[in-house]
């Protein structure tokens, strides 16, 4: 394997010592590592782990055609999901000054903050991120710029709640935009396919606020199956907040979770694949991070975080840093 990663990594270079006449604007890697002791009840266990190795490809073919490529260098594809390992594979076309239309494989768009995070970028997810099958798929979508920072969206991809080039879809319809100068929103509607064919809707309303140096995300998720009776009964509320003082980041994160056994179907099915059936719980977490030059291509953190069904502390002290290439 790690002559494997070696020759890959070598290819690469030499390919891109000569790309800028190929079309590539942008070639990093980012890696992301890390101790984490984990306290459950009495005992201890702690482990040295890496868990973020990617590829980053960005680049344009012509002055409306454009690409992207996110390729995690640490996972295995599988025969069920060949791309596994590959987050974005797209192009980018606008055929008019406010259209794009995106093509391949990218983020399936099911909104909110917690959601939409770059995965280097977060330490603990929700349980519903966690529990999703996959958050990146095959599709196409169109974006059409409404006014200037209002974006409206529409995806047809394969499911987040299946895995690889399936049978199954997602049908996303989204608004990434602001309120007010302060008040960023990424508020999606999406119908799901599970893989018995059901389908299931997700409401996300996403929202992002900026006062002075303090940034504050409020992510409500709410999801329904169809006949489901209470609609309101499986949903997650997920707040973070991020002071910046200086090189640090001061972080809190906080969420609620909820999925009540009654939302099954008539053969006792759950509606959510993605949820547990009869699931409640809080999880949430603090920490630091520290950026010693100031830019993101080094960080240093050290966090705490809970989940309160199982009563997991989770101590962790890492590092992230991007490397590059071409930029």
């Amino acid at each position: 394997m790690k002559k494997l990663l070696t020759t890959i990594i070598g290819v690469l270079i030499a390919f891109c010592s000569t790309a800028g006449a190929a079309g590539v604007d942008s070639l990093y890697f980012d890696a992301r590592a890390a101790y984490n002791g984990e306290v459950i009840g009495q005992a201890y266990s702690g482990r040295f782990f890496a868990d973020h190795l990617n590829l980053h490809v960005y680049g344009k073919v012509s002055d409306n055609l454009s690409y992207r490529v996110r390729h995690r260098l640490n996972v295995a594809p599988t025969a069920a999901d060949p791309l596994r390992a590959t987050d974005w594979l797209c192009l980018f076309w606008k055929p008019g000054e406010k259209w794009t239309i995106t093509a391949g494989k990218q983020a399936i768009f099911i909104g909110g903050y917690e959601y939409d995070s770059v995965p280097i970028d977060v330490y603990f997810w929700s349980r519903f991120c966690n529990g999703l099958p996959q958050g990146f798929s095959t599709g196409i979508s169109t974006d059409y710029q409404l006014a200037p920072g209002q974006v409206a969206s529409l995806q047809i991809a394969n499911s987040p709640l299946d895995f690889g080039f399936c049978d199954t879809f997602a049908y996303s319809l989204g608004w990434k935009g602001h309120i007010l100068p302060q008040w960023n929103t990424i508020w999606t509607a999406n119908i799901v396919e599970d893989p018995t064919h059901r389908f299931i809707g997700y409401l996300s309303l996403g929202n992002h606020l900026v006062i002075d140096n303090v940034a504050i995300d409020l992510d409500l998720i709410d999801r329904a199956g169809f006949g489901q009776k209470n609609l309101l009964s499986d949903y997650s509320v997920i707040g973070k907040v991020i002071w910046s003082v200086g090189k640090w980041n001061i972080c809190g994160k906080l969420g609620y979770e909820c999925n009540s056994a009654d939302n099954v179907d008539a053969d006792g099915n759950a509606f959510d694949t993605a949820m547990p059936l009869g699931y409640s719980a809080f999880y949430g977490g603090s920490g630091l991070e520290y950026f010693p030059y100031g830019d993101g291509k080094l960080r240093l953190h050290a966090i705490w975080f809970n989940e309160s069904t199982t009563h997991d502390n989770n101590f962790q002290v890492g590092i992230t840093w991007r490397f590059d290439v071409i930029r």
